[in-house]
């Protein structure tokens, strides 16, 4: 009873309506291309966020490295002791980055937010996985874009290929310069030791 008061009403306020045809004709409004919106959109688009800075290179400019390669860094100034333990595994990772399938864009991206969000932390000692690529159409893709992009960025002091046991040649061990508070923190320590007492 309800139900047909329902439909009446729905009927008078409807009035004569009919049913679009199913003619399989769609209304196409034409778009300009050029108009502010869509370039606003296309830029939107193809920006690179603040955060990834240009000078880190793609893929077509990386040398290249073999996929059973070695990789070693260390700046001027990183003692050969600091440098030393860091190849033998001694300094303790405190956080890592999986690169497994990511694009070279995304791997890049996420390398430079890694190694500033380890910084900013005071984390000293972090651990890259590239892979090695050997099975790749392109071996050591990712292998050789970190070996090109960590030298680039101030915030590394020193890389070596982890230990076997650390994930071996798929695998890169960073050490990073410590952050203002930290080395702030360590003079006020280094001075108050020295302090008579």
């Amino acid at each position: 009873m309800i139900e047909e008061e329902e439909k009446k009403l729905f009927r008078e306020f409807v009035g004569d309506v009919k049913p679009l045809s199913q003619s399989g004709q769609r209304l196409i409004v034409p778009v300009n291309k050029n108009s502010p919106a869509m370039v606003t959109r296309r830029m939107a688009a193809v920006k690179v966020p603040d955060s990834v800075d240009d000078f880190l290179s793609d893929q077509e400019h990386v040398p290249r490295v073999k996929p059973l390669d070695t990789l070693s860094f260390k700046r001027d100034g990183v003692q050969h002791g600091v440098f030393r333990r860091l190849k033998q595994g001694h300094y303790a990772v405190e956080s890592s980055l999986d690169l497994h399938r990511l694009t070279v864009v995304q791997a890049r991206r996420e390398v430079l937010a890694f190694v500033r969000d380890c910084v900013a932390h005071d984390i000293r000692c972090g651990s890259i996985t590239h892979g090695k690529g050997e099975q790749r159409e392109d071996p050591a893709l990712l292998k050789s874009c970190v070996n090109y992009w960590l030298p680039q960025l101030n915030e590394v002091l020193a890389f070596h290929t982890a230990p076997r046991h650390s994930g071996g040649l798929g695998s890169t061990f960073v050490l990073f310069r410590k952050s203002l508070e930290k080395k702030a923190a360590n003079r006020h320590r280094f001075a108050e030791s020295k302090s008579p007492k």
